[in-house]
C-alpha cells in the first residue's frame, strides 16, 4: 500500500515512508543503539567513517611520527585546506575561500579583529538579542578591545516571541554601523534569516556582514559566495557530525584576501615560506591567512569521514529529507499534542524554517527528562522549551511517529510530575 493511503498518524505511515527513503541506508553508518536520537542539533552522533578517519590518523602518527606532518593518506600540513575544500560546496563558497580551523568563538574573535575599524562617525556593531550567547561575548570583547563601550557600540535588534524580522534588521542599519553579524538560524526557534537580502542592504549601505551558520550548516543549503556575504563561522560538531571539540570553520569572500588577519599566528604564513622562520609573517593569499596556531589534528581527523559522506549524498537531498520529517513533526504534534498545551514556536513556513522543532511547555525540563528515561533524546533550553532536532542522515519517520507517541503517554500519564522540572548543569 502506497504511503498516501495510509492515515498519517500511524505506523505503517511512518515505514513506509522509511521504505521509500533513499536516505534511509545511512541511519547504519552511525553509532545509535537503542535510543532515538533527536539532539543532532547540539552534538550530531558518530559515524562509522569518523570512526575510520580518526583511527587512519592515528596510525599516520604511529607510523610515521612528525613524518605524518607530509606523509599518509591526509598529511596534517595540508589538512585544514583539504577539509576546507570538502565544506566548501556546503556553504556555497570557492575552495580557497573555506577553512577548518579554531572555534567558533576564536573564529569570531578573529573576525571582528581584522575587519572591525570603528571611527568617529561608523563605531557601532549590529547584531540581535536571539543569537547564541557566546557571539555575543565575543562581540562585547572585541569592542572593548578597540576602546569603546559595550554598551553603547553594541545594538541588539529585538526578538519577538522567538523570531527576527529583516525589516528591523534593516532599519537598524544606520551610518553609525560598522559591522554587522548575526546568525543564520536562531538557536532556539529555528527561523532562517533571509541571509542574501541581508547582506545586500548591508552593502548598500557600505556595512561588512557575517553570520554564525552553527545551527545551519549541514542541514541548509548556503550559497556565500553569490550572495556576496563577506564572512561567516561555524561549528563541526552538530550537523555535521564532527565529535566533541570537532575543529570550527570559516568562510571568508575572496575579495577580502590580502587583508592581515587581525590576530596573525604560525599557521597564518604562506605554507612555502613557514617554515623559514621569518620575523615578518608572509601572511596566505587565501582563507588560510585566519589560521592562528597549530592545527588540532586529532579533533580535525573525525571530519575526513564524515565530510566524505556529506559531499556523497548531497546537501539539497540532506534538506529534502530534513523538511520533510520537521513537517511530519509538525503534523503529529497538531494531532497528538496540542491539547496539552504545547506551543510550536518554530516557523512553519518550510523557507523560513532550519533543521529543528521548538516547543514550549511550562515543564518542558521535567518532559526531556521523562523523554531521557525511555531512550528519546531531545534537548532542553531555557526557560522552558523542547527542541527536537531530527537528522536527514540517521534519522527515520518510525522515530518521529515513535517519540509523538511516547511524549503524548508521558502527558496522559503525567509521568513528568516524576522528575524535577529543572535544568541539568549541561542543558
Amino acid at each position: 500500500m502506497r504511503c498516501e493511503d495510509l492515515n498519517v498518524n500511524t505506523i505503517e505511515f511512518a515505514k513506509s515512508k522509511d521504505l521509500a527513503d533513499p536516505l534511509a541506508i545511512y541511519k547504519n553508518e552511525f553509532y545509535i543503539g537503542d535510543k532515538i536520537y533527536l539532539d543532532g542539533n547540539s552534538l550530531g552522533l558518530l559515524s562509522k567513517r569518523a570512526e575510520k578517519s580518526l583511527m587512519n590518523v592515528f596510525q599516520s602518527w604511529k607510523e610515521y611520527g612528525i613524518d605524518g606532518w607530509m606523509k599518509g593518506d591526509n598529511p596534517w600540513f595540508y589538512l585544514s585546506h583539504n577539509l576546507g575544500k570538502q565544506l566548501a560546496p556546503l556553504v556555497g563558497a570557492d575552495d580557497t575561500e573555506v577553512i577548518v580551523t579554531g572555534s567558533t568563538t576564536v573564529n569570531i574573535h578573529q573576525l571582528v579583529s581584522t575587519f572591525y575599524h570603528p571611527t568617529k562617525t561608523r563605531s557601532k556593531i549590529l547584531a540581535d538579542d536571539a543569537t547564541f550567547p557566546s557571539d555575543i561575548y565575543a562581540l562585547k570583547s572585541q569592542i572593548l578591545l578597540k576602546g569603546h563601550d559595550p554598551k553603547a557600540a553594541l545594538i541588539q535588534v529585538k526578538s519577538k516571541d522567538g523570531f527576527l524580522y529583516e525589516d528591523e534588521i534593516i532599519n537598524q542599519m544606520t551610518e553609525e554601523i560598522s559591522f554587522i553579524f548575526l546568525p543564520s538560524v536562531l538557536y532556539r526557534s529555528g527561523q532562517i534569516l533571509d541571509m542574501e537580502r541581508l547582506t545586500k542592504e548591508a552593502h548598500k549601505r557600505g556595512i561588512l556582514i557575517g553570520f554564525d551558520l552553527c545551527h545551519s550548516i549541514g542541514a541548509v543549503p548556503h550559497e556565500l559566495s553569490r550572495w556576496g556575504v563577506d564572512f561567516a563561522v561555524w561549528c563541526n560538531y552538530k550537523h555535521i557530525n564532527g565529535g566533541p571539540g570537532a575543529v570550527a570553520g570559516l568562510y571568508i569572500n575572496q575579495k577580502h584576501f590580502g587583508h592581515s588577519p587581525g590576530i596573525a599566528g604560525w599557521f597564518s604564513s604562506k605554507k612555502e615560506v613557514q617554515f623559514d622562520m621569518n620575523d615578518d609573517l608572509e601572511f596566505d593569499t587565501d582563507a588560510g591567512a585566519y589560521e592562528i596556531g597549530t592545527p588540532h589534528v586529532l579533533s580535525m581527523a573525525p571530519l575526513i569521514g564524515a565530510l566524505d559522506m556529506f559531499n556523497e549524498v548531497g546537501i539539497n537531498n540532506i534538506r529534502r529529507k530534513s523538511l520533510d520529517l520537521t513537517n511530519y513533526l509538525i503534523e503529529l504534534i497538531n494531532l497528538e499534542l496540542i491539547q496539552f498545551q504545547f506551543k510550536i514556536v518554530s516557523p512553519l513556513e518550510e523557507e523560513k524554517r532550519g533543521a529543528h522543532i521548538l516547543l514550549e511547555h511550562e515543564h518542558a525540563a521535567s518532559i526531556c527528562k521523562a523523554l531521557k528515561s525511555q531512550q528519546i533524546i531531545p534537548d532542553f533550553r531555557a526557560p522552558h522549551y523542547v527542541r527536537f532536532g531530527p537528522v536527514a542522515l540517521y534519522n527515520s519517520y518510525y522515530d518521529i511517529w515513535k517519540t509523538v507517541q511516547v511524549l503524548k503517554t508521558i502527558m496522559v500519564e503525567e509521568q513528568y510530575k516524576n522528575f524535577e522540572n529543572s535544568r541539568e548543569i549541561i542543558a
